[in-house]
């Protein structure tokens, strides 16, 4: 059976406490999170502004205007994770020759 991929309750909580015992405030703690949220929903829709908003049910201008105030510019994420340009050889790849 494969291991759930999402943290447990008691994980949860152990995360919580060891924040609250290092002194992060609510208001920190809470902005850490729906940064670290967005993040991976974006990652894992390959940065789609337009689907990420769809899977955090919340309209793309209001997506657009999150990143704005969690100060996330994900062009620059965006470029990091992008795939070869085409016709590039990736490392794997080799050519047959003739």
């Amino acid at each position: 059976m494969a291991k759930d991929p999402y943290p447990t309750s008691a994980q949860l909580d152990a995360l919580v406490l060891r924040m609250y015992r290092a002194g992060i405030s609510y208001s920190e703690a809470l902005r850490e999170f729906k940064k670290q949220f967005v993040l991976t929903v974006l990652r894992d829709l390959n940065w789609n502004e337009t689907k990420a908003a769809r899977a955090l049910r919340m309209h793309r201008n209001t997506l657009a205007r999150a990143l704005r105030e969690l100060d996330l510019d994900i062009r620059a994420l965006r470029k990091t994770a992008r795939r070869p340009v085409r016709g590039e050889d990736r490392p794997e790849q080799k050519r047959l020759s003739s």
